[in-house]
């Protein structure tokens, strides 16, 4: 199967999703973090480090209720509107 490129908003939602995590994460080792959450170290470095800017749906509810996060605060986190970027009218 051929997974299509991420498109630039993909990526930026996978970067801010991965730095929620790490700021969420704070002090506590990323092994510990990753074994309560049931995913690998490895998938949990890919994550913070936005390699994996759309993990799976089960894999964020496990990290999110680990490091108590709401799915409704990771959600609001990621997908707010671009600072940067001024519509034009």
């Amino acid at each position: 199967m051929v997974r299509l490129p991420l498109t630039p908003a993909e990526v930026e939602r996978g970067e801010r999703l991965g730095a929620l995590l790490r700021r969420a994460r704070g002090e506590r080792s990323m092994l510990t973090t990753a074994l309560e959450a049931r995913v690998s170290p490895e998938t949990l470095r890919k994550i913070e480090s936005g390699r994996v800017a759309t993990p799976a749906f089960p894999t964020i509810a496990a990290i999110a209720d680990v490091l108590g996060l709401s799915l409704d605060a990771v959600w609001a986190e990621i997908n707010q509107p671009d600072n940067d970027h001024v519509p034009t009218p």
